[in-house]
């Protein structure tokens, strides 16, 4: 049906801005905590917007913008996000049916001394209470699992950066009927140990043998989801980054030539980005990003990612349109969702459904 971007900082109306009323059944309200650096929150909020509008086309969203004034930025992104983004503060008594929590580039060597700690933790906390459902990407996720269970990241060796396939793991309404396998970007430095999450009661749905746990899941207060990949990235996202990591190289801001992204770039590309790599790194200089392969290195870029990514978000937002069924005096008996349904293993390849 139609996504209503609320960008209002005085509060809503009870109203999506066409005279429906928010506690319509098929009308539901999410938040966007947008944690990304300066340069990326213009895209994130875009990509983000874009993924839940296509997720449903059956409902009515509002979606309401938020950020964390902890979150470092220039007084420029301050003013911009002002005009637009309400202040997290507000977030504490207002109404929501389900949150998204976006990562960003990590700073400290912990999370716990990252300026943003205390209130990301507080948010973790809020939305367990106050929504059916909250999806935490990226550096969010491993903010939530700390916070909650006290399960550490690990920093990895170098960078996972790429698209990578990922395996479906056990029978769960969120990835039932998804072919295999799921390609999924991930950009991390950091990474969760798939036992302690076990450990801690969380379910984990997709997993890569080069990328390690990709999406998990668990079942407490309301349901939540945890990316540790990237299913709402563009095409050519991980080429922008790429790009940024190579400038800062050659500007002095990083050591190292950044690593292509694995499974990206085709043959033709790879060569011209390992081609000008070698060249970078024979003539340091800031100047030489004039010369970077933007027009070679995107001209063979896909997403084949965006079908699964739209498809466990459809089936995020049906959660959300089902519970908040669930809290209206139904008329008739509402089928059974799927937080009551029994843990199961995977089953063997040969029987999975497609």
């Amino acid at each position: 049906m139609a996504l209503f971007l609320d960008t209002g900082r005085a509060g809503h109306t009870g109203r999506a801005g066409t005279g429906l009323e928010l506690n319509a059944p098929n009308c539901v309200s999410i938040g966007l905590v947008n944690n990304m650096p300066d340069a990326a929150v213009e895209a994130t909020e875009r990509q983000f917007t874009d993924l839940i509008r296509a997720a449903t086309p059956n409902a009515v969203v509002l979606l309401k913008l938020y950020a964390i004034p902890q979150v470092p930025r220039a007084p420029a992104m301050r003013l911009e996000l002002a005009e637009r983004y309400r202040d997290i503060s507000a977030l504490w008594d207002t109404p929501l049916d389900g949150l998204v929590v976006t990562g960003t580039e990590p700073r400290a060597n912990s999370l716990i001394d990252e300026p943003y700690w205390e209130t990301l933790s507080t948010l973790v906390d809020w939305a367990r209470e106050h929504t059916s459902s909250a999806i935490w990407s990226c550096l969010a996720a491993h903010a939530a699992v700390l916070h909650t269970d006290g399960i550490e990241r690990r920093p990895l060796k170098e960078k996972r950066f790429g698209v990578f396939d990922c395996r479906l793991v056990a029978d769960h309404p969120m990835t039932q009927h998804f072919p295999e396998p799921l390609w999924v970007p991930h950009s991390r430095y950091n990474d969760l140990p798939e036992r302690a999450l076990e450990s801690c009661g969380y379910k984990i749905l997709t997993r890569s043998d080069r990328a390690g746990v990709d999406a998990f899941a668990k079942q407490d207060r309301s349901f939540s989801l945890y990316f540790q990949g990237h299913p709402e990235y563009d095409a050519d996202t991980l080429f922008r980054e790429y790009r940024r990591d190579a400038a800062r190289f050659l500007g002095g801001e990083r050591a190292a030539y950044p690593a292509l992204p694995l499974g990206y770039f085709d043959d033709t590309a790879a060569a011209i980005a390992n081609a000008y790599a070698a060249r970078a790194q024979a003539d340091r200089r800031p100047e030489l990003m004039a010369d970077f392969p933007n027009e070679a290195l995107e001209a063979g870029l896909a997403n084949p990612w965006r079908p699964a990514a739209v498809g466990i978000y459809q089936k995020w937002a049906a959660y959300l349109v089902a519970r908040k069924a669930e809290r209206r005096p139904p008329r008739v008996p509402l089928r059974r969702t799927w937080r009551d349904w029994p843990s199961s293993p995977r089953r063997p390849a040969d029987s999975s459904v497609r």
